[in-house]
């Protein structure tokens, strides 16, 4: 049985009662009413325990105002598909279940046109229950046809995000285009989070793939890092990170991830430090939301390990 089938099935019994109790609160405070202190954890094991708390951080209020999580699956030797650009299927069920969840409790979730020619994906929830986001796709030189997917299925939208010059239409099939400023001849992650926020975005999902996770984390515009790595040796393929070359290893990114089981695999959840939305905006912000302005005074911002 694939990987996929498996997350398709339907546990029963006690355990998967309290999971879904617990699925449902964390739903609740995503996008309607609800407390993150009343999600009930209590019963679930102790990995199941970590991996929900990922999520009530993901849906915690930050001091600006935004939740950028990114997450990849990888195999032991850091590859997230063969060369010619297979990878179905490097992680396991319970790493496709997660992945869901994180587009469930996500405002919109953004890929990369390299990840929509490779593998046509929906980007929608179906594994668990929940609302699916809006679909961002980053294409800065408008080279994807109208023959993927997400730009064929209008429910839910989808954004194509590329460089002003390049934008040449409104459309893109049912998808809407946005141009957006280049002045380097790419799009900078701290200008596409500008752009969605403006249009209302408060948690984003960054799912892929390797380059684009690559430049969000390199730009500084991620809080957390969700890596899953598969017991599994490609051996050459393309990597998970590619990251600027550095000279000596006090310029490494050393974190002190929290590491659990995801099914046959192991997820590191790795803290990182943000750059935060422009003064204007947070001051906005801090106007329509007082506890956002709370937390900027009083939640420590989190740091990597020295």
């Amino acid at each position: 049985m694939s990987p996929l089938a498996r997350a398709t099935a339907r546990p029963e019994g006690p355990p998967a009662e309290r999971l879904a109790r617990a699925w449902e609160r964390l739903l609740a405070c995503a996008h309607g009413a609800g407390d993150l202190s009343t999600v009930p954890l209590d019963g679930l094991g102790a990995d199941q325990q970590r991996l929900f708390a990922t999520y009530r951080d993901f849906l915690a209020p930050s001091p600006d105002g935004l939740s950028v999580v990114a997450h990849l699956g990888q195999s032991l030797d850091g590859r997230i598909a063969t060369e010619p650009g297979h990878s179905t299927f490097v992680t396991g069920a319970d790493d496709f279940l997660h992945m869901h969840r994180l587009r469930a409790l996500a405002d919109a979730v953004l890929v990369g046109a390299g990840t929509v020619a490779a593998d046509d994906p929906r980007l929608t929830v179906r594994l668990v229950p929940g609302p699916s986001p809006l679909r961002v796709v980053l294409d800065p030189d408008r080279r994807l046809g109208p023959d993927r997917r997400v730009f064929r299925d209008p429910d839910p939208p989808t954004l194509v995000l590329c460089r002003a010059d390049r934008r040449d239409r409104d459309r893109l099939g049912e998808a809407e285009i946005v141009g957006l400023p280049a002045p380097r001849g790419r799009l900078e992650p701290r200008t596409v989070l500008a752009a969605l926020f403006d249009r209302g975005i408060r948690r984003l999902f960054v799912e892929g793939g390797g380059m684009t996770v690559s430049r969000f984390l390199a730009a500084g515009c991620l809080d957390a890092l969700h890596l899953c790595v598969a017991p599994v040796i490609i051996g050459s393929g393309r990597d998970a990170l590619s990251l600027p070359a550095i000279a000596r290893m006090d310029e490494a990114i050393r974190l002190a991830p929290e590491v659990m089981r995801l099914g046959e695999d192991w997820l590191f959840y790795c803290r990182l430090r943000r750059a935060p939305l422009p003064v204007r905006q947070a001051q906005e912000i801090d106007m329509a939301d007082p506890a956002a302005a709370r937390a900027r005074l009083d939640r420590p911002e989190p740091v990597p390990t020295p």
